[in-house]
């Protein structure tokens, strides 16, 4: 049995949803609604699986009395339980590619637009709907150029997906921040790369079945 503690809107938790269907594995979602009630993840009962009170939170039963928190490591995780099919490069340049571009959405975009960050700016200091909407749209435009050069300077290993023709830990990570750029009414015309496998990983199952929609 393998559990996953997740919120539909989550693109950390929509990693780990893309991960787990390109494996083909089956697992079970326990919803974690991030504003119900103030926010479930802040229950007791939540908070003792999770400390940070952040989903996804991954439970599988071949590893008793253990969950298991950050979307990378979960995927790593999994990666090596379950190899097959491969989400990354046999090749150690590859891996290392891989991971960067990987590292460079879940560490360093999607933190500074994430839930918490915008309802602290919202909260705090009291910026209204253009103001959040123009932070939110900045980090996209700087961590996309910065995509967007590093899928260029890749094309000689670049094919269907960010790398190769199979998908892997960077395509995991780029669509559902794709995704939620477009929720927030980015201009992604700049992006001409990342669109084309966006486009082309939305049309695949394992992508499609991950897509967001609430319990």
């Amino acid at each position: 049995m393998r559990l996953l503690y997740d919120y539909f809107r989550s693109s950390s938790a929509y990693r780990v949803r893309i991960a787990l269907n390109l494996k083909n594995l089956t697992y079970e979602k326990i919803p974690v609604h991030l504003l119900k009630d103030g926010g479930e993840q802040f229950t007791l009962k939540y908070k003792t699986l999770n400390p940070q009170a952040l989903v996804p939170t991954y439970v599988e039963d071949s590893i008793h009395d253990k969950a298991f928190t950050q979307s990378l490591s979960i995927i790593e995780l999994i990666e090596e339980l379950h190899p097959e099919p491969a989400l990354l490069p046999k090749c150690y340049a590859a891996r290392a590619w891989v991971r960067s571009f990987a590292q460079a959405v879940a560490c360093d975009i999607q933190p500074l637009n994430n839930l918490r960050v915008l309802k602290y700016l919202t909260e705090q200091f009291k910026i209204n709907e253009e103001q959040k909407n123009t932070w939110y749209k900045h980090w996209i435009a700087e961590g996309f150029l910065a995509l967007e050069t590093m899928l260029n300077n890749h094309h000689a290993d670049r094919g269907d997906f960010c790398h190769g023709n199979t998908p892997t830990i960077a395509d995991v990570c780029l669509i559902p921040q794709v995704y939620n750029a477009i929720r927030y009414k980015c201009d992604l015309n700049a992006y001409p790369n990342i669109m084309k496998i966006y486009t082309h990983c939305e049309s695949l199952p394992a992508f499609m079945e991950a897509f967001p929609k609430e319990s």
